[in-house]
């Protein structure tokens, strides 16, 4: 089998180099404030303090990322999936793609895509306030048509235009993380499709084959909060995808379609029956995801349940193998127009959820995609 697009997701904050960013972590350097902050809290399954191999790191810094850069593509991740935001009416976080990634000097040995995560920006990210409220929408992920639009051009013009901007079947990919509020930018789901084959003509006029246009598929479920005059109002997910015209689906994690609480092993196997039998349902591909683990009370003081245990290296190698049988078959099958997977993540650190080294596991992470995805 040919070699895998390995493509992890990047979460563009440890940096200062971003102003805004000081609402959330005012020590200057971003979420690594959090991270540092991070202590052994006693309950099952913690494995805090981690300290990064790197250190903390400013990653919109184009020296930090050529190293980071090298590592990737030697352990096998070929493609950065940079987590891509709009607030306020201007974008958010991307000092590290343009500063860092881009401006590195080896850029072009991997290849890049956005995802853009367009969920509500609420005090999650702050942790002085994440166990009292996280219900105030500090800044919100919808847009409008007109914003969109603008979104569009840029993306295009700042980032498709890049050669190493990754394609399927040459198009470029372009990845939505929350597609109910996608929708709601729209107003309807007509409106949306509008909006999407809007976008599909701005990108062919610019010169490609397409768009391949990707959504986080977050479990099945049906549509009900849609206005009653929306035409698909009551349809369940895969029947929605049919409707925009997706192209495709994935996962950020593991969490979207199974409980992220527990054994590792049992989680992934999970994941896997799920994807084998939900992806018999869809009518677009489904290109499988990879995480690490989960244990997201790095950002809080309080006990947030929802810990992945025993994620050691050994346990995602084995599971690496399990996703890699199911992209085998896709592929084989004429399914998966690319091989391409999806990690969570680069460096989800808040999230107990990376491949970036630590004194824990060393490169053990890294060393389990190479073993599998890798070939000589």
């Amino acid at each position: 089998m040919k070699n895998y697009d390995i493509a992890a997701f990047i979460w563009p904050s440890y940096t200062g180099d971003e102003p805004r960013t000081r609402i959330f972590w005012p020590e200057g350097y971003g979420e690594w404030q959090t991270v540092k902050a991070m202590t052994n809290k006693g309950y099952k399954g913690c494995r805090w303090p981690r300290i990064p191999t790197w250190g903390y790191v400013n990653e919109a810094d184009s020296r930090v990322m050529e190293m980071q850069i090298d590592c990737a593509v030697s352990h096998g991740v070929n493609v950065f999936i940079y987590d891509w935001y709009w607030y306020d009416n201007r974008p958010f976080l991307e000092n590290c793609l343009n500063d860092g990634f881009l401006k590195a000097r080896n850029n072009k040995e991997m290849k890049f895509c956005l995802m853009w995560a367009n969920h509500d920006a609420t005090h999650l990210w702050d942790k002085r306030n994440s166990d009292r409220d996280l219900s105030t929408v500090i800044w919100s992920g919808v847009v409008n048509p007109q914003i969109f639009s603008e979104i569009c051009d840029r993306t295009i013009e700042k980032y498709f235009s890049k050669d190493n901007y990754y394609c399927i079947d040459g198009c470029p990919v372009y990845m939505i993380f929350d597609i109910d509020n996608f929708i709601r930018s729209f107003g309807t789901s007509d409106e949306c499709r509008k909006g999407i084959e809007e976008f599909r003509k701005k990108t062919a006029e610019a010169g490609f084959k397409g768009l391949h246009f990707q959504v986080v598929h977050w479990r099945d479920r049906v549509f009900n909060w849609l206005r009653d005059e929306d035409s698909q109002k009551g349809v369940t997910s895969a029947k929605m995808y049919d409707f925009l015209g997706i192209d495709s689906v994935t996962n950020y994690n593991w969490g979207g379609v199974a409980d992220f609480d527990g054994d590792f092993n049992d989680i992934a196997d999970n994941y896997m029956n799920y994807i084998n039998e939900y992806s018999k349902n869809l009518n677009v591909p489904y290109y499988p995801n990879i995480s690490v683990g989960w244990d997201n009370n790095v950002r809080f003081n309080d006990f947030m349940p929802g810990v992945v245990e025993n994620n050691t290296p050994e346990n995602f190698k084995r599971a690496c193998e399990k996703v890699k049988d199911f992209a085998d078959d896709s592929i084989k099958n004429g399914v998966m127009k690319a091989p391409f997977i999806t990690v969570n993540s680069w460096n989800e650190w808040t999230e107990t959820s990376y491949l970036q080294p630590d004194d824990l596991y060393g490169y053990g992470y890294l060393e389990s995609i190479r073993d599998v995805f890798l070939e000589d």
